[in-house]
């Protein structure tokens, strides 16, 4: 773990039509790390996540990554910066392009900025697919012939092809069940560990940011009510929402005993 900050937000507001949809958010996500972001659906999540990857100009406050503020960037060299922050979204089908082979998908990103030749992208597709326990021969499917949980280590894949600074997973296991999931997020972890990558995990759900992250803030009405380590947040959260949030997460049942 690193104590280098790679992404900081400092007061950032986003207002539409007289609504502030972030409302001054300020956090702070150091260099292989996990970050947890966790609210229910329309608190701002997403609109702050654009914010942080640089998709929306803020209506007011900051945004840096690796200390240079986002809003002096355009063109060239906001595009070299988007090269090292990639996002894996909700849908595993729906955010493949159906039209095109899995080879194809995952060595999008070399082809758009220019690594390689054909042939050291098909090599690279083979190591990704490896990566997260794909067979080479995938590289010829297409997303329709893949399960949800196949078609988001495809998503997976394409994310990490650049070796990025920061890997943006939003909602990432929300639209799979539960045994994939528990699937899906200890490769996360894995390939956090061997590739040192850096997530923001954004989520409505508190267990599974709980899984995922030691540093977790709490969104509610477009604004952070709660930010702390993860053992200190659910020992003793300070906001009714955040308490909310943890009795809401399912129990398993308790066990009964065996009658003599």
């Amino acid at each position: 773990m690193s104590d280098e900050v790679l992404l900081e937000a400092r007061d950032l507001v986003m207002q539409f039509a007289g609504t502030r949809a972030v409302d001054g958010v300020s956090l702070s996500v150091r260099s292989g790390t996990t970050f947890g972001l966790v609210g229910e659906s329309g608190c701002g999540k997403s609109t702050l996540t654009s914010l942080l990857l640089g998709l929306l100009r803020p209506t007011s406050g900051t945004v840096r990554f690796r200390g240079t503020d986002l809003a002096g960037l355009s063109g060239s060299a906001l595009r070299r910066m988007r090269r090292h922050t990639q996002v894996v979204l909700q849908d595993p089908v729906g955010s493949l392009n159906r039209r095109k082979t899995v080879g194809q998908i995952v060595a999008l990103p070399l082809l758009v900025h220019g690594v390689g030749d054909a042939g050291s992208r098909r090599a690279r597709v083979a190591e990704l697919l490896d990566l997260v326990g794909l067979p080479a021969s995938y590289a010829s499917r297409r997303p329709a012939e893949l399960s949800g949980g196949q078609c988001q280590r495809v998503s997976i894949a394409r994310a990490i092809a650049l070796h990025p600074d920061l890997v943006v997973l939003d909602e990432a296991v929300s639209a799979i069940d539960v045994a994939t999931q528990a699937q899906i997020l200890n490769l996360l972890r894995s390939l956090q560990a061997e590739l040192g990558l850096t997530y923001l995990f954004v989520s409505h759900d508190l267990a599974v940011v709980r899984y995922m992250a030691p540093e977790i803030a709490v969104m509610q009405r477009g604004r952070i009510v709660e930010q702390a380590h993860r053992d200190a947040l659910f020992a003793a959260p300070r906001e009714e929402y955040t308490r909310t949030l943890i009795e809401a997460i399912p129990r398993a049942p308790a066990r009964r005993e065996a009658t003599p």
